[in-house]
């Protein structure tokens, strides 16, 4: 289904909690947040009906994301019964790492080819620094099992942060000459009230780019794109295993081309990430609705979804958001 800026919305991203077993500072305040109840967030029934309802609209791919997506009992199961919607092409996973290592296997067997782990650094105590709890250790396990088990892409989500992970860029970089992995630099954004807390500072794409460029030549390795394929520019040094990925949010927006939709873990649909405009389909659902009225919101949140998102690269001129990005799922 086309939204009403003729972009093709193909993409949905699933937060099946809101529970994490890590506290990153960018993403939820020191003191946590208030979770969500176990009658609060969607079934596994309720969002398998969600989803099936959504490829019917046109979405193709699939996110599952959190809080951690790991920390939720019954996951692989889950999974397993997701790839039994036909039409769904494409069901992905994105993790903190910390659980990859006991759970690569079974979600291999349960469908998944390729998975995104989030790591701000290979560094053991900026690492626990920047996720208040975290073990580093466990995280390169657990990359490294995936890697065993056949799951490919492996995709590293690095959050660029000047003054905390600026001097790892090249580390970073340079894992791709020997692995297979494709290293994404995602650009430090706006979401929630723990952006209000900490000194960190916007790093835009740009100047990456000429970190590693210095090192050595960066060439744009960007061919045909599947249908429902993110934002990620990518590219590669001379001769290297994996790739490297830029996703420029605040930089050099990429709203024109945006394909997905955000259904959180209590059960509102979001069409833009930097809206907290929103439809609850929880209620409709628990209310006993019918298919094709559920569907009838699915599209109306297509409908609703903004041309652009109102984000600037000035701290002063920033637009924040409401929720904190551990209640949206990233």
């Amino acid at each position: 289904m086309y939204d009403n800026h003729n972009r093709k919305i193909n993409y949905l991203r699933v937060s099946i909690t809101d529970r994490c077993n890590l506290r990153c500072v960018y993403c939820m305040p020191k003191e946590g947040v208030s979770l969500l109840g176990h009658k609060d967030i969607l079934s596994y029934e309720e969002l398998l009906r969600i989803v099936k309802l959504a490829v019917q609209t046109g979405i193709v791919k699939v996110r599952l994301t959190g809080g951690e997506p790991l920390v939720r009992r019954g996951i692989v199961d889950f999974i397993a019964t997701l790839k039994q919607v036909d039409g769904l092409k494409d069901i992905t996973l994105t993790t903190n790492g910390i659980l990859l290592d006991h759970y690569a296997e079974d979600l291999f067997r349960a469908g998944i080819r390729r998975i995104n782990v989030s790591l701000d650094s290979l560094d053991p105590e900026k690492y626990r620094s920047i996720t208040r709890i975290g073990d580093l250790a466990k995280v390169i396990r657990g990359i490294k099992k995936a890697e065993s088990v056949g799951l490919s892409p492996i995709k590293i989500n690095v959050v660029a942060i000047k003054g905390f992970n600026d001097d790892e860029i090249l580390d970073f970089a340079k894992l791709t000459q020997e692995k297979p992995y494709q290293i994404r630099f995602i650009e430090y954004m706006p979401i929630g009230d723990a952006n209000l807390e900490n000194g960190f500072q916007y790093l835009s794409n740009d100047t990456i780019k000429e970190i590693i460029s210095d090192y050595m030549l960066l060439r744009p390795t960007d061919g045909p794109r599947g249908e429902a394929d993110g934002p990620a520019r990518l590219y590669t040094l001379e001769e290297a295993a994996g790739k490297i990925g830029f996703i420029s949010a605040m930089s050099h927006h990429f709203c024109d081309s945006c394909n997905r939709l955000r259904l959180t873990a209590d059960g509102h649909l979001r069409a833009c990430l930097l809206s907290d405009e929103e439809v609850d389909l929880k209620e409709p659902i628990r209310a006993g609705c019918s298919d094709a009225t559920l569907e009838d919101l699915i599209k109306e949140a297509i409908l609703k979804k903004p041309r652009g998102a109102n984000i600037n690269c000035h701290e002063t001129q920033r637009k924040k958001c409401v929720r904190n990005m551990s209640s949206i799922g990233g």
